[in-house]
């Protein structure tokens, strides 16, 4: 691990702790100041937010323009703030690491480590931080394990298994090379790899903390409860995916305790995680959270926003204002027996794109995931996935729980369409070795033919 990079997060995870204590008015101040120097630095340094903010430079956050992925990627060059940056000498970088099997730990150029997103929204992201940023991005992930109540430090290293993307230009591996150290001796486990291998690599290693997307972990929970994975961690982490609550018993029927639910992104680093009491507080010293509805006007607390808008207030290289994102979360009070005041993100219902539009009465009507989680969860031991096809649902199941038939399933899918009002609409049933996943190796629970993975 980069040396500078290891001692600044550790200052920053010491420094940290103490806001732990801020009251509603510190987390508001310091709010205040954080946005006043990002603003001042992105218009310093970024042609196109000094023209995306024109007239409005001096606004509140509230009236300026969001900004989407697909801005940022059309107008790279003019976004970043550092000079000599060009996407087409950034794309050839992440070409060469994934030709080259080069350390993603390492930073680009010695400078500039960078990540990018799989694309399946439609559109690949490339997100790149200086070292300062860089260390502030894993000090976000660092205080998920400070807030869950997992000690790690100099004098108690951290044995912490990653089951998650390998691929080098995916965030999590990059997170992975970069924290291996004395401090977190750490095992990067492929989760395309077979069960097996993973089951064999985990006894060997022997945890303390076992890290992994939703997907991942809901196998493993498995081959616990059935005594081939014998492993005793601390604590389990689910990030990247949404986390069922049929996944999450699972879960804490094979390791005894409540798993923590991480909310992160490649864009924003973390975002919120849980306290030992499980509520998820946002981390509001690094980021100002805005759940909006579809036409992009704020939602009231406690109501579950269509998307939301992300400002992430330690950005320099490549600000972030106002960024979009897909996601549907909701706001809660700040009442928390941690004593935290940082607001509470009490739901997380995925994004927008996992949402299906089909034929129905009286015309077409939307169909949230949890329409199919109150069938499939049920069903499957190791996952499932909905495909949707130009006239029919094609639905994959990953291992058949006992007494399930394909069947079965199928008939209770329809049902349960219907209740949606949902008309003219066939569903296939396929039972699978694993569901198919992404080529940064998420596997989402809605697909549709034609969007990039």
């Amino acid at each position: 691990m980069d040396t500078r990079v290891l001692s600044e997060l550790l200052f920053l995870r010491s420094r940290w702790k103490s806001r732990d204590r801020w009251s509603p008015d510190q987390i508001e101040a310091h709010q205040a100041r954080a946005l006043r120097d990002l603003r001042r630095a992105a218009y310093a340094g970024s042609e196109f937010y000094r023209q995306h903010h024109a007239g409005l430079l001096d606004a509140p956050l509230a009236q300026l323009p969001p900004v989407t992925k697909a801005d940022l990627m059309a107008h790279f060059d003019q976004t970043v703030t550092a000079s000599g940056l060009r996407l087409a000498d950034v794309e050839r970088y992440l070409r060469t690491l994934v030709t080259s099997g080069a350390d993603p730990g390492r930073p680009w150029r010695g400078r500039w480590w960078v990540s990018a997103t799989a694309g399946t929204t439609g559109r690949r992201g490339i997100f790149l931080w200086n070292r300062h940023e860089w260390a502030t991005a894993l000090a976000s992930y660092a205080r998920a394990n400070d807030w869950a109540g997992v000690p790690a430090g100099l004098t108690h290293p951290l044995r912490v298994a990653l089951v998650g993307s390998r691929t080098p230009t995916h965030q999590s591996a990059g997170v992975g090379a970069a924290l291996q150290s004395r401090v977190l001796p750490a095992l990067r486990l492929d989760v395309t790899s077979p069960v097996a291998e993973t089951v064999a690599e985990l006894n060997a290693f022997q945890p303390r903390l076992l890290v992994g997307y939703a997907s991942g972990l809901r196998p493993l929970a498995a081959e616990q409860s059935a005594g081939r994975l014998r492993i005793s961690p601390q604590s389990v982490m689910s990030v990247s995916e949404v986390l069922s609550d049929t996944a999450a018993e699972e879960m804490r029927t094979a390791w005894g305790s409540e798993p923590f639910d991480i909310y992160a992104a490649t864009e924003t680093a973390g975002i919120a995680s849980p306290c030992v009491f499980h509520n998820r507080h946002i981390y509001e010293d690094q980021v100002i959270l805005e759940p909006v509805d579809q036409a992009g006007l704020p939602v009231p607390i406690g109501t579950i926003g269509s998307k939301i808008l992300v400002t992430v207030l330690f950005s320099r290289t490549l600000p972030l204002i106002r960024y979009e994102m897909s996601d549907s979360v909701r706001i809660g009070g700040r009442n928390c027996p941690c004593g935290r005041s940082f607001a509470l993100l009490t739901g997380i219902e995925g994004r927008a794109e996992d949402v299906l539009f089909l034929p129905g009465v009286p015309g077409a009507v939307s169909v949230h995931p949890n329409v199919f989680h109150d069938v499939l969860d049920q069903a499957t031991v190791a996952g499932w996935q909905v495909i949707q096809e130009p006239a029919s649902l094609r639905i994959l199941l990953a291992g058949l729980a006992p007494g399930a038939s394909a069947e079965q399933v199928r008939a209770d899918v329809l049902a349960a369409l219907a209740s949606a009002r949902v008309v003219g609409t066939g569903v296939d049933v396929e039972v699978v070795a694993a569901v198919e996943r992404t080529a940064l190796g998420k596997a989402p629970l809605v697909r549709r033919l034609g969007k990039h993975d």
